[in-house]
């Protein structure tokens, strides 16, 4: 490697990552970086990315070696607003072989926490200016970017929300098909955003009363909601393995508890035993046992997520997993972008229109990772991916910490999933685990191929030499780029 390498970024889509990566060229840091690359997801990834949504980074200060968790995900609005019925609407989602009702309108926007987090970054240790920072997001926006196999496919199994307004279809199907694969997408109005976005106080301009807009007749958001919320921060929970040192997130989210308990349960890193803690940690789960029952009686909302990780030479680093949940439908006017829909979520909302707890930091399964290693590198990785972010977590952690796997082959590796009993499992390497597999869970389906259901691990290292390595999951297109 030559020069003086600055960092590298992993993320969801190529123009995310190169984002970040032109954040290191220009001389910014993790920070800097990943607030361009969440910028620039909402731009290439509207699916699972958006200013009206939120999410969890975990992060280290490079001059004081601190290790924190911040929060930025949904809340629930701090009252409901009578009858917001005509305000929620349900749509069904076709995945090919299932589907899934999904419910969206006004009254279905939590609190977003998305704007907030960014303001929480840049404020922890970035060093560019934010008009700098969006400069790739409104790039993107203004000229546009051709749609990826994963996006394209993503957009197709949601197309009920994408064109469930009239501002929804001119932004997401403008000719009535929605923009298929290598296709130009163009959206000025993300790109306005964040032009606005990198000069005014947000919550004291248009984009605040845009966003509430919608709220007025059949919602129950309210300004003091968005003036009331605050990034929480977290200390994470720690595991240790093997020398290793590896940072989770903590309560109230639920991921980071259960990726402990499959990892204190793991007899080896062969794949029958790593489905064995999976299970083990899965029956925890369902009957609420000890530790778990804490995290398991708030509502939990855990669809559609994108993750991204930095690390750079100062000893900086970002892992960032942010949501929209599925959107609510609702194009905010003038800005391109939906609001979340995740008070439509059954784990949130489970007995209709306006059953969800009030101001409530909402739980998740999302689980941004660091890991100290014992030859002192140091690791950033996260997963999109639902319910199976725990075990695709817990796999390639398990494999890099304990199985002397490199961090491309522990993500590279076949994955598995245990849930209520059912085993989900790649075709494993070498395939001699499969029998074993196979007599332990009768109930089962085999993958003959590597599939975006098992989550995608977006990883980089800075090692303690001064190099940089990293990986993006091809399960679901994942790019890296290495700065030098």
């Amino acid at each position: 490697m030559t020069g003086n390498p600055k960092g590298t970024v992993a993320a969801g889509h190529q123009l995310t990552a190169e984002a970040g990566a032109d954040m290191l060229r220009e001389g910014g840091n993790a920070f800097d970086a990943a607030i361009a690359a969440l910028a620039t997801a909402c731009v290439c990834e509207p699916v699972l990315a958006s200013p009206g949504g939120g999410g969890f980074a975990k992060i280290r200060d490079g001059r004081s070696g601190k290790t924190e968790l911040l929060d930025f995900f949904p809340q629930t609005p701090r009252q409901r607003r009578g009858d917001c019925s005509r305000g929620f609407q349900s749509i069904t989602a076709d995945f090919g072989s299932a589907t899934q009702v999904f419910h969206i309108g006004p009254a279905t926007v939590a609190t977003p926490g998305f704007l907030s987090g960014l303001s929480a970054l840049h404020e922890r240790g970035a060093t560019l200016p934010l008009a700098d920072l969006y400069a790739p997001a409104i790039r993107a926006a203004r000229t546009g970017h051709r749609v990826t196999r994963y996006q394209h496919y993503l957009s197709t199994v949601v197309r009920p929300i994408l064109t469930a307004t009239e501002r929804a279809r001119h932004l997401f199907a403008p000719t009535g098909d929605l923009p298929a694969a290598g296709s130009l997408f163009v959206n000025a109005g993300i790109g306005d955003f964040f032009s606005e976005l990198a000069r005014a106080d947000w919550k004291k301009s248009a984009i605040a009363d845009q966003i509430l807009a919608e709220q007025r007749e059949n919602g129950h958001l309210t300004r003091d909601d968005l003036e009331a919320y605050e990034v929480r921060t977290r200390e994470p929970i720690r595991v240790d393995l093997d020398g290793a040192r590896v940072y989770l997130n903590p309560p109230p989210a639920a991921c980071g508890a259960l990726i402990r308990y499959a990892l204190t349960h793991l007899e080896t890193c062969n794949m029958p035993d790593m489905a064995a803690a999976l299970h083990l940690t899965d029956t925890a789960r369902l009957s609420a046992r000890g530790d778990l029952s804490r995290l398991l009686d708030r509502p939990m909302r855990q669809k559609g997520t994108t993750h991204i990780s930095v690390v750079d030479a100062e000893g900086n680093a970002c892992s960032v997993t942010v949501s929209n949940g599925t959107g609510n439908g609702e194009v905010v006017d003038g800005y391109g972008f939906m609001l979340n829909n995740i008070l439509g979520e059954e784990d949130v909302n489970p007995h209709g229109s306006a059953d969800w707890p009030t101001d409530t930091r909402l739980a998740s399964m999302m689980c941004p990772t660091l890991i100290d290693t014992s030859q002192g590198d140091l690791v950033a990785l996260g997963s999109g991916g639902s319910n199976r972010i725990r075990s695709a977590i817990f796999q390639v952690v398990a494999r890099f910490c304990l199985g002397q796997a490199s961090l491309a082959e522990a993500v590279e590796a076949p994955r598995l999933h245990v849930e209520e009993g059912h085993l989900d499992v790649e075709v494993p390497e070498p395939n001699d685990a499969l029998p074993c597999l196979q007599e332990r869970f009768p109930d089962h389906r085999i993958w003959p191929e590597k599939n975006m259901f098992f989550g995608g691990v977006h990883a980089v290292c800075a090692d303690s030499r001064g190099g940089f390595s990293s990986i993006g999951d091809h399960r679901r297109e994942g790019a890296a780029v290495v700065v030098d």
